[in-house]
């Protein structure tokens, strides 16, 4: 079971970005999909989440700029990053769990990525 994120990279304050996580092994579609970050020196911290049924989750200083979404078709779930901060800037990891529900919580996810930079520039 692997899960690769894709599309991190440089960008200016203000512009947008968007991560994808391709999930192969199995099928993900009645799996809770997460997207974490994490800065160094710090845990790693909840962004976004999305349950089988569509149900979303968002961490509060995110709220109103990134959008979480999936296609279970391509077992691929993507994050969409608009009005990016220099506070952003982290190492992302998408996850995959089995829970009913988008949860913050990262024991509840099993399988995780390899993270992808984004760096975002003042």
């Amino acid at each position: 079971v692997q899960l690769q994120a894709s599309g991190g990279g440089l960008v200016q304050a203000g512009g947008s970005l968007r991560l994808s996580c391709a999930a192969s092994g199995r099928t993900f579609g009645n799996y809770v999909m997460g997207w974490f970050r994490q800065t160094p020196g710090k845990e790693r911290e909840f962004v976004a989440g999305m349950s089988w049924s569509g149900g979303t989750k968002y961490a509060d200083s995110v709220k109103g700029r990134f959008s979480i979404s999936r296609d279970n078709a391509k077992n691929t779930v993507y994050l969409q990053m608009n009005s990016l901060k220099p506070e952003d800037t982290a190492v992302y990891y998408c996850a995959a769990g089995r829970a009913p529900h988008a949860v913050p919580t990262m024991r509840v996810y099993e399988y995780w990525g390899q993270g992808t930079q984004v760096t975002v520039s003042s």
